[in-house]
């Protein structure tokens, strides 16, 4: 058995907001339990609606930029930033600007949609 894991095909999470997520490690891929790492491009305009994980999570900016707001304060984030949002914090995120958004996503524990806790619109 080998030490590591070479991840060549992610999980695409099916949307239809057009977002695209690859889930390259985390419950539906690697059955892992403790962490996710997702590959994220939010279109232009894209936004999800507000939400409260139970989970920490860890973003960090590949290309373009992306909005938060975090308890009702607006954080925008760029090219190489990254931030750390705690669990049980209420969250939304969006790509309201005219270029699409490329970023890493990672959750600890790991991304869980029975955990997220998302608003009704």
């Amino acid at each position: 058995m080998k030490n590591y894991l070479i991840q060549k095909n992610p999980f695409v999470v099916p949307t239809t907001d057009g977002k695209l997520i690859e889930e390259h490690h985390g419950i539906p891929t690697t059955e892992n339990k403790e962490i996710s790492i997702a590959h994220m491009i939010a279109p232009p305009k894209w936004s999800e609606p507000f939400q409260t994980p139970e989970f920490e999570e860890y973003t960090y900016i590949i290309s373009g930029k992306k909005q938060f707001i975090i308890e009702g304060e607006t954080v925008i984030l760029e090219t190489g930033q990254s931030i750390k949002i705690e669990a049980n914090t209420r969250v939304q995120y969006s790509n309201p600007f005219d270029e699409p958004c490329e970023y890493i996503a990672i959750c600890k524990p790991a991304f869980d949609f029975t955990k997220v806790h998302r608003e009704e619109n």
